[in-house]
């Protein structure tokens, strides 16, 4: 039995040719359909898809170029090879135009025949699959928009539902936004959530960590440059400012922008134009700003580390979000939401949480806020074994009584005899301890003590810590 390799449907008024055509196509494996008018054709088409038509121009109902307009605009992806004499050339060429395959000419040679149905039936293939293509991607977007978009699956807690509303109201506007909150607590997040339910949605989000560059970096990276704008500008860059135009500029740890930037940055969301370094051209900046920092905000604008009046032009809304310790009504989802992450990502069943070890959770004040949390859970589900996490697949620190954890907190944040242990010999045990746990890792222990990278690599500096 032959393999049926694609549906043709043939329009022509002459019915020699139509079995002839017929039979050919039928024996090299093709589904064949017949029609002798335009509107046994389109009967045919409206009953059942066909991959190809192939359509006579002379017919006897309806002028050619005509139908092919009618079969373009009801059946968009089928595609139509069109037979012509060859004193009707023009109009053939006129049917490319229309949208047709292709064409043939009479008379025409049987292996020209299948190998230009060949190829047609190769490109509606291809166009199935391109639809087929968009259509995952389209809901891969709308679950990841669902994802980005909603806090409340992960958070219970009454303070987190108020920013959730707040960011209902707030997010589709123009205005500036200021997150402040310790470090881990989910700042990032929120400004995440916040661009998706903007306008700006369908645009770039362009993110810039101000603690991440060198001062000398920093206005490059935000500014862009001209090739030759300075040593080692070997090509022309267009920077932060240009790759959110349309959409958002979230800048991180705003306080450690230098000043003399910050007034720059100041102009240019004022006058809504900047000039990249090294170029004498002034462009249109085209952003929303959403901004976060760690760090106290009277302390930044008393210590002269944010410019009040960058302050208030950032402050539109300010979202300040607390830590995880003032919240603890949100571990429990957070915990869930964590544990089905990791499972999923190691290809293990979902482990149970021992209720001794679940209590653990909800005793630890959290210093490092959500990150550390996503990060034990992370570490517990790793090490789970016949689906359960107990308390000695918890993080060391975790495991210590409540009690005993408050005064080790106590001995690092305050020693009081002198002579025992300085701050940096306090430090800089905290940070081999770190380094220990997380297996040399620079990333998470950074992520662990909650302070950035670059942070962490000037302290193994000043510390002589060497991996």
């Amino acid at each position: 039995m032959t393999t049926e390799k694609g549906r043709i449907l043939i329009i022509d008024d002459e019915r020699p040719i139509l079995l002839t055509l017929e039979a050919l196509l039928q024996r090299h494996g093709y589904n064949v359909e017949t029609a002798s008018t335009a509107a046994q054709g389109f009967k045919v088409l409206k009953n059942g898809s066909s991959d190809d038509v192939w359509l006579d121009l002379q017919l006897p109902d309806a002028d050619g170029l005509q139908m092919l307009d009618q079969i373009k605009t009801d059946f968009a992806d089928t595609q139509v090879i069109i037979v012509t004499a060859h004193d009707s050339l023009n109009n053939a060429i006129e049917s490319i135009k229309r949208g047709a395959f292709h064409f043939i000419a009479k008379p025409y040679a049987p292996e020209e025949l299948l190998s230009l149905i060949d190829k047609a039936l190769e490109k509606e293939s291809l166009i199935r699959e391109r639809d087929e293509l968009r259509q995952k991607t389209k809901q891969l977007e709308q679950r990841l928009e669902f994802v980005q978009t909603r806090l409340t699956p992960v958070f219970a807690s009454k303070a987190m539902n108020e920013i959730n509303d707040l960011i209902d109201a707030m997010a589709p506007s123009e205005a500036n936004v200021l997150i402040t909150g310790e470090s881990g607590t989910g700042k990032e997040v929120i400004a995440n959530v916040i661009h998706a339910r903007s306008r700006r949605s369908k645009n770039p989000m362009v993110k810039l960590n101000c603690a991440a560059f060198p001062q000398t970096m920093i206005e490059g990276e935000l500014f862009g440059y001209v090739k030759g704008a300075f040593t080692g500008a070997m090509n022309d860059f267009p920077g932060m400012i240009a790759a959110a135009s349309g959409g958002t500029l979230f800048l991180d740890e705003i306080s450690d922008m230098p000043l003399d930037l910050q007034t720059r940055f100041l102009r240019v969301l004022q006058e809504r134009e900047y000039r990249p370094l090294g170029s004498t051209r002034v462009l249109k900046a085209n952003f929303r700003v959403i901004a976060a920092t760690n760090y106290p905000v009277t302390r930044a604008l008393t210590e002269n580390r944010l410019r009040a009046d960058l302050y208030y032009r950032l402050n539109t809304f300010q979202i300040e979000v607390p830590p995880l310790r003032e919240r603890k009504e949100d571990i429990p989802p957070l915990v869930a939401s964590f544990v089905k992450q990791f499972a999923q990502q190691l290809d293990k069943p979902e482990p149970a949480i021992a209720p001794d070890a679940f209590q653990k959770l909800l005793d630890y004040s959290w210093p490092g806020n959500v990150r550390e949390l996503q990060n034990a859970i992370e570490y517990a589900v790793v090490l789970s074994r016949q689906g359960m996490i107990g308390i000695k697949e918890l993080p060391a620190e975790i495991q210590l009584p409540a009690a005993l954890q408050q005064t080790e907190r106590a001995a690092v944040a305050t020693p009081t005899r002198p002579g025992v242990q300085t701050l940096d010999d306090v430090e800089r045990d905290t940070i081999l301890q770190a380094l220990a746990q997380c297996h040399g890792n620079k990333k998470k222990a950074a992520e662990l003590l909650g302070i950035q990278r670059p942070t962490l690599y000037n302290k193994l500096k000043r510390y002589a810590i060497q991996l």
